[in-house]
């Protein structure tokens, strides 16, 4: 493994408490696809976790409710030929959804106004060319 993935900032998955399990895989690798196990199934129980902080991991609970079996949070990869590929493949994409579920909600927007000016001239071009257009019907040429 490449060491330690980084969620954000100085949080990283602690490898103590990631599960492995390997399978074999369907797609690319011809006959090598038959003998090996190189489907990667990475889970993360985030319900008893203590490596995130309290805040995170109460935002990633609620984001990933309807991804979540008794509290855990499985990944997938199977699209690489080798395991270990695979292996750093589903740890990133781990990293990288729990990383998404845990960030803090965007900022409200906030609501302004448009200028007067703005809104008049609008209404003003606008009123401009419904009369171009009107001026180009036939219906005064007889």
């Amino acid at each position: 493994m490449s060491g330690p993935y980084v969620i954000r900032g100085s949080v990283s998955l602690p490898e103590a408490e990631l599960m492995w399990r390997f399978s074999r895989s369907s797609g690319p690798g011809g006959q090598h696809v038959n003998t090996t196990d190189s489907q990667v199934e990475l889970c993360f129980d985030l319900a008893k976790t203590e490596s995130l902080p309290p805040v995170w991991k109460e935002r990633a609970l609620a984001k990933l409710a309807d991804r979540l079996v008794d509290g855990v949070v499985a990944v997938r990869a199977s699209e690489h030929r080798s395991q270990w590929r695979n292996r750093e493949t589903a740890a990133v994409r781990l990293a990288s959804l729990l990383a998404e579920a845990s960030a803090p909600p965007p900022r409200p927007r906030r609501a302004t106004r448009i200028p007067r000016g703005i809104n008049e001239r609008r209404l003003r071009e606008k009123k401009q060319r419904g009369d171009t257009k009107r001026g180009r019907s036939g219906r005064d040429w007889g």
